[in-house]
């Protein structure tokens, strides 16, 4: 990325949507504007969003929204996003998969109402969406993979993305990847990976 351009994330104090990007700029040793809004502060400026929802980044007089596109181009531009157009196209697989993986985890923790429903939800999601995803996720990871990362023989977005995203599977499951060697193989190199090592060390415990 352009050393002379400020990049801005909003988001809300929360890990959510927006860690994905901060761990690709953190690994990058990007320097960014982490922008995290009080609720108050976000409907002041939820008109000047182009989809009046975060997270946003922002940059040379742009406004990026979707978070998935926000880190793809972040990963983009700081070399993270693969080698090659097959590797990039491979990195997106891994992370199209993982969001199938969060899409029901949203669902089931955060839009259902209704308590008994919730429930039944989530006994759901560990028990036979959770072990089916990571089996299909482990698979792409084999075959795609080195055995640590996720895509090719270097880190790349694609297991920051899975690294953000297997923390709250670990939080409900703490065995959940006891019988995924490869995953469990990967959580653990992107933790001891110095950048993002030096950032999770400082970073701060959130509700979501």
């Amino acid at each position: 990325m352009s050393s002379s351009t400020i990049y801005s994330l909003h988001y809300f104090n929360g890990r959510g949507r927006a860690e994905a990007t901060r761990l690709i700029f953190a690994q990058a040793g990007q320097k960014f504007e982490d922008l995290r809004h009080t609720q108050d502060e976000w409907a002041k400026l939820k008109g000047q969003m182009p989809l009046g929802q975060i997270p946003v980044l922002e940059f040379d007089g742009e406004k990026l929204p979707q978070s998935l596109a926000i880190a793809r181009y972040a990963a983009r531009k700081t070399k993270l996003a693969g080698k090659d157009d097959l590797e990039s196209a491979k990195c997106d697989v891994i992370v199209d998969t993982m969001q199938e993986v969060n899409e029901a985890y949203y669902h089931a923790w955060f839009h259902i109402k209704d308590a008994q429903q919730k429930e039944t939800e989530q006994t759901k999601f560990k028990s036979d969406t959770l072990p089916q995803k990571l089996t299909g996720l482990e698979t792409l990871m084999n075959k795609f993979g080195n055995g640590t990362w996720a895509v090719g023989d270097n880190v790349t977005w694609a297991d920051l993305l899975v690294f953000d995203s297997i923390q709250n599977v670990l939080k409900i499951d703490d065995q959940a990847l006891e019988k995924h060697a490869t995953l469990k193989k990967n959580h653990e190199a992107v933790k001891k990976l110095p950048n993002i090592a030096a950032y999770l060390a400082n970073r701060k415990e959130t509700a979501f």
